[in-house]
């Protein structure tokens, strides 16, 4: 595969064969060859001249994110390289500048026909005019292509080179694929595939062959659990020996297992949440189960699934006078440093500010009118319960309301 030379690799290709066709003609012989700007080209030329401008880069879509052959094998992961499409622009000089001469129309109608019989860069060529950019190794050819122009995109093009518009063609050359400098990411060879190395097996329905999860779900139909509460796990294959539940949450350093209870099925596990308010911060957890199947001699992991746990709390007063009023919150689980705290008071939102150090009593002032209003004490997005769901229909739970006099 080329390198980082591959552009300078395909412009100096073309440049040697523009030049040897266009010198071989005995009419152009004296024509320069030039590789600059249009705004700069014609400086210090007065004979024929032709100019060769790479004035655009564009990926490849054709190559993009495709590994390139015989370098990444199956199960390998490799960076794909960076393929480019070049469009050159060659614009043609009549000698003092005189365009009126058919020499310029000469000029491009060779230039042209040269590229055109040369559609395919050679290996040889490319070598020849540029060796050690290995561009001549790579598995495409790289192709020359007219590219047409419309009268707006000349517009746009010569306004951007800042100067007057000359006679010119415009080409797209593709494609030059530039190796990473990434190396191949290889695994080791695989030594068994699956139980006595049988390899993959096929069965009639849906149901996961290995360990997996479907839903947790918290009691009494509330969105979050509570410290001490049993989660419901359901899923498959769920039944084998040294079972464990795996709570993980961003404030702990390491995952914690607990063990679930006892009755397990191989659908179906509980597991209660340690009442440890001082271990355990209220918000987002994930939970996977880790279980070894019967013949096996590892433990295998589910898929893991989210589950919250919310704080709850009490607070003081229950009933004020309108105005100004300070509530004292206590919760459970404590808060910690660094977790989001605020109060809900109905649909006013009292942040608690910056945690220090961990604490499960909080202060929050409101100004409240006459009224009855419901506290919530939201922890790192999880809401404190509100909601009586063992009720047909739900209500509101009584002890969460504040009266304001």
């Amino acid at each position: 595969m080329s390198n980082a030379l591959a552009i300078a690799a395909v412009t100096a290709t073309l440049d040697s064969i523009l030049g040897a066709g266009v010198h071989a003609d005995p009419d152009l012989s004296d024509t320069a060859l030039t590789l600059l700007p249009p705004d700069k080209a014609r400086t210090g030329i007065t004979s024929n001249q032709l100019n060769l401008f790479l004035y655009q880069i564009l990926p490849n879509a054709a190559w993009r994110n495709q590994d390139y052959p015989a370098t990444v094998k199956p199960g390998e992961t490799g960076m794909p390289p960076l393929a480019l499409t070049l469009f050159y622009l060659i614009t043609v000089f009549g000698r003092d500048n005189d365009n009126s001469q058919p020499f310029d129309h000469h000029l491009l109608g060779k230039a042209m026909s040269i590229l055109y019989d040369h559609a395919l860069l050679g290996p040889d060529e490319i070598k020849l005019a540029f060796p050690g950019s290995d561009l001549e190794r790579q598995v495409d050819r790289v192709r020359i292509t007219m590219q047409p122009l419309s009268v707006e995109e000349i517009s746009k093009l010569w306004t951007g080179f800042a100067t007057q518009y000359r006679l010119s063609v415009a080409y797209q050359v593709s494609v030059a694929l530039i190796e990473s400098t990434q190396g191949v990411k290889t695994p080791l060879p695989v030594l068994t595939q699956g139980a006595q190395n049988k390899g993959p097996t096929s069965q009639g329905n849906l149901i996961p062959p290995f360990p997996a999860l479907n839903s947790v779900t918290p009691p009494n139909q509330q969105p979050s659990a509570l410290l001490g509460d049993t989660l419901a796990l359901a899923g498959f294959m769920l039944d084998g020996t040294n079972i464990g539940v795996v709570f993980d949450t961003d404030l702990w350093s390491a995952p914690v297992e607990v063990a679930p209870l006892a009755g397990g099925t191989s659908t179906a596990l509980s597991v209660t949440v340690p009442n440890a308010p001082t271990v355990w911060p209220a918000g987002l957890y994930t939970l996977l189960v880790m279980v070894q199947r019967p013949s096996e001699t590892f433990r295998r992991s589910t898929n893991q699934l989210p589950v919250s746990i919310a704080p709850s709390m009490t607070f003081l007063p229950t009933s004020a006078a309108a105005g100004s009023v300070t509530f004292t919150v206590t919760c459970s689980p404590q808060v910690f440093p660094g977790q989001q705290v605020s109060l809900l008071v109905s649909d006013q939102e009292l942040p608690a500010g910056d945690i220090a150090v961990a604490t499960n009593s909080l202060s929050f002032t409101a100004t409240l009118a006459a009224g009855s209003y419901y506290l919530r004490l939201r922890v790192d997005g999880v809401d404190s319960p509100l909601v009586n769901r063992n009720m047909t229909p739900p209500v509101f739970d009584s002890t969460q309301m504040v009266t304001i006099a």
